[in-house]
């Protein structure tokens, strides 16, 4: 029997080493032994590696934007004009989100910054905008994912995940929301107004007149909110429905593409927050095509590129198509938006909300 381990395994196993940069993070995580403090905590997501690490820096990537944000910008020409925009800082920050994030109480974290107009630019589903109003005439519910929908149904009672909407909610929302429709066509009719998707959103968050709801601040502060298939949930069954009792209800949809593009176009920088995928996602990267990319970028999503989908796409993809720009640092957190969320909020936009808001009072 011999001595030594075979070389060719010993060479295999023991083999040495390169050089590693000097200011290369070290991986250490959080000490419970200093007590709880939950924003040390956060601050070591940095050094703990895998999605920790990816939300610890979109949450720097968001603090960029901020910081930017509160540069102030000198106005040229009729810049300020073309874009739509009251006034213009030194990034323009893009907030998108699907449907589902408003029926969980990620709303409330969605309210917070338009309510103290920390966004400038809201992009959203069908979905997104009724769920946020409906809200304000009732109650959704926490219920389980695994309740049997042939039960449910019988009941009248419809299952997003684990959350729970009476189809009572709907019905109070078609009772709300058709008067609406019809005092919109009389004015359409009577007075020339040409409601697009975005203006109707306005509308609704003036009618709602409740400070719960997202779309009521989007109101008060003037920011844009962009839902090009608005027609697709509940307010397009309404407008359906609507177009037997009352036909001839228009929506344009090409005023609100030049103005959602207009935003980017004249934006000195733009940042784009985008929480899941589809229509959102797209819609806002590819309004930050039109000024060669965006920036910065933090997308917060579990979809997977190998199906090819954009929704999955890592940010790489974008940056191919000059929707972000080349030399930015983009991030993606691969996770449940309704955990990560939240927390980003705390440690960027509430974090830096004296300054956000007083930088807005003096607007």
């Amino acid at each position: 029997m011999a001595d030594h381990a075979p070389s060719v395994a010993m060479e295999a196993v023991l083999k040495p080493s390169g050089d590693l940069p000097e200011d290369m993070p070290k991986i250490r995580g959080y000490d419970f032994n200093q007590g709880v403090d939950y924003r040390a905590l956060l601050q070591s997501y940095l050094t703990t590696g895998f999605q920790a690490s990816s939300m610890s820096m979109a949450i720097q990537e968001v603090n960029n934007m901020i910081e930017k944000r509160l540069e102030p910008v000198v106005e040229e020409g009729n810049d300020l004009k073309e874009s739509g925009l009251s006034s213009r800082s030194g990034c323009t920050i893009f907030l998108g989100y699907t449907s589902n994030l408003i029926s969980s109480g990620v709303r409330e974290s969605i309210r917070y910054l338009a309510e103290h107009k920390m966004v400038d630019v809201i992009v959203t589903t069908a979905g997104g905008i009724e769920e946020d109003l409906i809200k304000c005439l009732a109650h959704t519910y926490l219920g389980d994912f695994t309740l049997a929908g042939k039960d449910l149904r019988q009941r009248g009672i419809n299952r997003l995940g684990n959350l729970l909407v009476p189809n009572a909610n709907y019905c109070k929302f078609e009772d709300w929301l058709m008067p609406i429709l019809d005092q919109m066509l009389l004015e359409q009719n009577t007075e020339g107004t040409h409601w697009t998707p975005s203006k109707m959103i306005h509308r609704l968050g003036k009618e709602i007149n409740n400070p719960d709801s997202v779309y009521y601040w989007a109101y008060k502060n003037n920011i844009p909110v962009f839902s090009p298939a608005l027609t697709d949930g509940s307010l397009g069954d309404m407008i359906y429905f609507h177009s037997y009792r009352n036909p001839g209800f228009v929506l344009d949809i090409v005023e609100d593409i030049r103005k959602l593009n207009s935003q980017a176009v004249f934006a000195k920088r733009t940042g784009m927050i985008i929480l899941g995928g589809g229509l959102v996602k797209h819609h806002i990267a590819n309004a930050n095509l039109m000024r060669n990319g965006a920036d910065y970028s933090v997308f917060v999503n579990t979809g997977q590129e190998f199906d090819g989908s954009d929704s999955g796409a890592r940010p790489d993809e974008a940056v191919s198509w000059g929707k972000i720009r080349t030399d930015a640092k983009p991030i993606k957190v691969y996770a449940d938006a309704s955990i990560v969320f939240p927390l980003l909020v705390a440690e960027t936009f509430a974090l830096h909300a004296d300054k956000l808001i007083a930088g807005k009072k003096t607007e």
